[in-house]
């Protein structure tokens, strides 16, 4: 009988250390080996943050979620296929719902990657029509299935996720979503983060257009309570004037 206690008593202290020991490694994992990252923002909104390398330097991007009783809406996808799956696992075991819908908010690979996953798996994914037909010039396997052609606003298990196109910026097609329970405003990479000075990939923006662009969505939505920009650290609540004096600059 004491063999068999102290046997359990190991057993017990090595699943303890050893799950100690996998969360410590957790925390102490460096920004820039991180895969994915669920961070809470207010309400049912949450932002998941995935890492891909451009020219040689690994960045961050930023999408988000909404839980809703009648399950769970994406704006963009993981900006590495890979890190889709891990998301899908993510959100069940947090919020025992699945994935209905994906909004791509323009057609770079950080917004879409994970379209082609998603809808092998029977999820709904839409954009805008510019987005869709972008993407079927540059990325087919990941052409949403649905577009709209006007902002829309889209009412899912009680909330309200509302589109908008100002006009071109870093996309010609880049869409803001806003979230009108918590007052937070997805403005993906329209928006720049007040941690950089670069304007970041402008192969297929308008910078004339920009400031236009941005001043549009700060009339539109002048009581944003969040900003979520789609790279680097987004939780300052300035990035749309920051946004504002680099395109001007």
């Amino acid at each position: 009988m004491k063999l068999v206690k102290l046997g359990l008593l190991n057993i017990f202290l090595f699943t303890l250390v050893t799950g100690y020991t996998q969360e410590l490694a957790q925390l102490s994992t460096p920004e820039h080996e991180k895969k994915l990252v669920i961070t809470h923002v207010a309400g049912d909104n949450y932002v998941f943050t995935s890492y891909n390398t451009f020219k040689g330097k690994k960045y961050s991007a930023h999408g988000m979620y909404v839980v809703t009783r009648d399950g769970v809406v994406l704006i963009n996808t993981t900006w590495d296929e890979t890190q889709m799956q891990p998301l899908l696992d993510s959100i069940m075991e947090r919020h025992q719902k699945k994935v209905v819908l994906a909004i791509a908010t323009h057609f770079h690979e950080d917004c879409v990657a994970g379209i082609k996953f998603l809808r092998d798996r029977g999820i709904k994914t839409i954009s805008s029509k510019q987005t869709y037909d972008l993407c079927k010039v540059h990325d087919t396997a990941n052409q949403p299935e649905f577009y709209f052609t006007k902002d829309t606003t889209f009412t899912i298990g009680g909330h309200k996720i509302q589109t908008y196109y100002p006009g071109a910026g870093h996309a010609k097609d880049n869409q803001v979503v806003w979230l009108k329970d918590q007052n937070i405003l997805y403005a993906g990479c329209l928006a720049r983060s007040i941690a950089t000075s670069s304007l970041g990939n402008i192969a297929d923006g308008d910078v004339k257009e920009w400031p236009s662009s941005i001043r549009r969505v700060m009339k539109k939505f002048p009581k944003h309570r969040y900003v979520i920009t789609g790279h680097d650290d987004w939780k300052s609540n300035d990035s749309l004037e920051h946004t504002l004096k680099l395109v001007e600059r």
